[in-house]
């Protein structure tokens, strides 16, 4: 048995927003060579209802060798779920599950080949951080001088040489998880599962520890599926970032694809911070937002058409008073300040632009940049939204 000792016997509670009955086809998720190589996990058409909830509903996704994918996502929109279900910790209402060519979709826990590391570490307390780690190994059988062997190799691996005979009483939360991790690795498991192994750890020590993670993942060209619902670790830490919404996979893509190019404004909104306009589409290369007639060219909608046009803080740009006259640079706006926060390396100021007073559009700048300006509140500021920058969604509808 290579997962950690006394998981929790219950998935977590999902949200019970509804979620959409039409049918969705499967999400196509090789990416370039991908398509020409044998996945190592495989999750087909794999459903989970609780009660009348329906958690999970078409997930498909295929998962290559030594490959780090992060299930990102809000709270309740089925992740963990999907995770516990991989490690045969909770059952699917539908679907298959195939690991390394086997079908492992009806098999309990112990008969499958994985490591998994909790959020709460879920270490033996009355254990030092030596036997913790040998745990599995004695339950193989394997000779003592072995897992001795194997116990220091691993302490060595995670940077906890030395601290073998400490309980976790003693170590730091940071130290706790890395021994959970060496647990879980101690078995050599051809899957590591990891369950928001960092959400516990300060701000500091989960930056550190999740750069230590994502190396020793790529040192070891272990397969790794980690669930997390911070933006930040799934963008540093992925190959390939697994976006779900209400128990959909959104998107799939490399953490720069998704956030240069999201398909939905779930998904653009939920990766990193977006602007949004409502309007309507003008021609194939224009959207008008109130009295503003927009150039964007990647629209592809029909003529009035309600849209929505999405373009990141960073790309709008706050330009000199002398080029609000400049005729050659397109989509170029007055504005005036509303909102400054500082950001220690930064600025993100909110603006009301001129035409189009429903909504109020941020940017963001860099200290240097914004010393050159007014930025007191009420004062008047040229901005600029590149064509290029700009995406054009279909409109959603106002929620009351």
């Amino acid at each position: 048995m290579t997962y950690s000792p006394d998981p929790p016997a219950t998935a977590r509670p999902v949200s019970s927003a509804s979620s959409s009955a039409s049918v969705r086809m499967p999400v196509a998720h090789t990416e370039g060579d991908r398509a020409l190589e044998t996945p190592y996990l495989q999750i087909e058409n794999v459903h989970k209802r609780f009660g009348s909830f329906v958690a999970l509903r078409d997930i498909y996704l295929d998962v290559y060798p030594g490959e780090f994918v992060c299930l990102l996502g809000p709270s309740g929109c089925g992740k963990t779920t999907l995770l516990r279900i991989i490690a045969g910790l909770e059952q699917q209402t539908s679907g298959r599950v195939i690991q390394a060519g086997r079908d492992v979709s009806s098999l309990p826990p112990a008969k499958r080949d994985f490591g998994i590391v909790f959020q709460s570490y879920a270490l033996f307390p009355n254990l030092t951080a030596a036997q913790n780690i040998a745990y599995g190994l004695q339950n193989a059988k394997m000779p003592k001088a072995q897992i001795d062997a194997r116990v220091a190799e691993l302490l060595e691996t995670v940077g906890l040489a030395g601290f073998g005979a400490k309980y976790p009483a003693q170590l730091s939360g940071g130290q706790q998880q890395r021994v959970a991790l060496a647990r879980a690795l101690a078995l050599s498991p051809g899957l590591l599962l990891l369950d928001e192994p960092l959400s516990a750890l300060d701000a500091q020590v989960r930056v550190r520890l999740r750069t230590e993670i994502a190396q020793l993942q790529k040192r070891l060209g272990i397969t790794t599926i980690m669930v997390t619902h911070d933006q930040a670790e799934a963008l540093a830490m992925a190959d390939r970032a697994v976006v779900m919404d209400k128990g959909y996979i959104a998107q799939v893509g490399t953490p720069h694809s998704i956030y240069q190019r999201p398909t939905t404004p779930f998904v653009a909104n939920f990766i990193g911070v977006m602007n949004f306009l409502r309007g309507v589409v003008a021609s194939s290369g224009q959207v008008r937002c109130g009295n503003l007639l927009l150039d964007a060219p990647r629209n592809e909608f029909d003529m009035n058409t309600p849209v929505q046009i999405a373009i990141r803080p960073e790309n709008v740009k706050i330009l000199p008073q002398q080029d609000a006259f400049d005729s050659s640079l397109p989509n170029v706006i007055a504005a005036e300040l509303e909102e400054v926060e500082f950001l220690g390396s930064g600025y993100r100021i909110g603006m009301r632009l001129e035409g189009d007073a429903k909504d109020l559009i941020t940017s963001e700048l860099p200290a240097d940049a914004a010393e050159l300006l007014d930025l007191q509140v009420g004062a008047a500021l040229v901005a600029q939204l590149p064509p290029d920058c700009i995406q054009v969604f279909a409109q959603e509808p106002v929620r009351a």
